[in-house]
C-alpha cells in the first residue's frame, strides 16, 4: 500500500534544476526522519539525502553541495532541491518515512533503507546532455 506520494521528476538537461517532493496525506513528517534515494539503471537503490526529526541533514557524497532536503511541517512536505544535475544523476527517486523517531539519528541509520517504513513508488529522473 502506497503511502508517500513523490512528485516533480521529468527530464532535465545537465546542469539544469529539478525540485522533488514527498507528500504524506494524513500522516505526519514531524515525529520521523524521512530519506530520498534513488535507483539508476541495472544498479541497486542508494541513499541520496534525509533529514532526521530533529532537524540533521546528511547528504550523499555525490549530491553533496547540489542538493538540498526540506521539510515544511506546514505542508506536511519534504523536498529535494536538485542543482547542478548530472546525466548520473539519472533513476528513480524515491522517498521513505522512518516509523516515529527519536530527534537525533546518525547518517548510518538513516542511509541504511532497513531504517524506512513507509515507501513511495517513485518518480522519474533523466538528466541528458
Amino acid at each position: 500500500q502506497v503511502q508517500l506520494f513523490e512528485s516533480g521528476g521529468g527530464l532535465v538537461q545537465a546542469g539544469g534544476s529539478r525540485r522533488l517532493s514527498c507528500a504524506a496525506p494524513g500522516r505526519t513528517f514531524r515525529d520521523s526522519a524521512t530519506g530520498w534515494f534513488r535507483q539508476a539503471p541495472g544498479k541497486d537503490r542508494e541513499f541520496v539525502s534525509a533529514i532526521s526529526r530533529g532537524g540533521a541533514i546528511y547528504y550523499a557524497d555525490s549530491v553533496k553541495g547540489r542538493f538540498t532536503i526540506s521539510r515544511d511541517n506546514a505542508k506536511n512536505t519534504v523536498s529535494l532541491q536538485m542543482n547542478s544535475l548530472k546525466p548520473n544523476d539519472t533513476g528513480v527517486y524515491y522517498c521513505a518515512k522512518t516509523p516515529r523517531i527519536a530527534y537525533f539519528a546518525s547518517m548510518d541509520y538513516l542511509a541504511d533503507q532497513k531504517s524506512y517504513a513507509t515507501w513511495g513508488q517513485g518518480t522519474q529522473v533523466t538528466v541528458t546532455w
